[in-house]
């Protein structure tokens, strides 16, 4: 149990570490890892039943996909062009889930590599459902004055896969970000 708490605790450090590439976009104070994780989970979820696809394993791999970022930081794509970034995260994965008990790590271990292949139906919602979470932030940050995301927002969109993903994608950046609490409309 003292590892599994160990593991839950660097979980944690997943609600101060801020998402990088917003800082590139120039928002000052961008969300959490964490809070991108919670909502890519609920679009995740959302996304699978209108996919046809098993909601809850989707949930739970949009929950899971970040976690390696407590020890190598979040990496945005630029990143990417200097540093191997999906070794990096196979190695801090392993390194988190050796102390687990061999179920959890396991069944941890299949829903990172399904994320990592892209090639389920869970899997495919997922990145989907990632990508989704990143052009609602994007329209967020826009809303409050952030001008330098349209180009994030167009790139997002251009790369969702699903028609569930692109039909949201549509309706998000249609709709205004702050028009949210007069819904729903009676």
């Amino acid at each position: 149990m003292e590892d599994l708490a160990r593991f839950f605790y660097e979980a944690g450090l997943l609600k101060r570490i801020k998402r990088s590439g917003w800082w590139v976009a120039g928002v000052k104070d961008p969300e959490s890892v964490a809070e991108h994780s919670f909502r890519t989970a609920l679009l995740g979820y959302v996304l699978a039943l209108m996919e046809g696809a098993d909601p809850l394993r989707t949930a739970a791999i949009c929950i899971l996909h970040d976690l390696p970022e407590t020890r190598i930081g979040d990496l945005h794509r630029l990143n990417e062009r200097y540093l191997d970034s999906t070794q990096a995260q196979r190695m801090a994965l392993a390194e988190q889930l050796a102390c687990l008990p061999e179920k959890c790590s396991l069944e941890l271990n299949s829903l990172f590599k399904d994320w990592e292949s892209g090639e389920s139906r869970e899997a495919v919602v997922a990145r989907d459902a990632d990508l989704l979470e990143c052009l609602i932030q994007a329209r967020e940050y826009q809303a409050q004055g952030c001008s330098s995301v349209q180009e994030w927002i167009n790139n997002t969109a251009s790369r969702l896969k699903t028609a569930s993903a692109r039909a949201l994608a549509q309706a998000c950046m249609e709709a205004d970000p702050k028009d949210w609490w007069h819904w729903p409309r009676l």
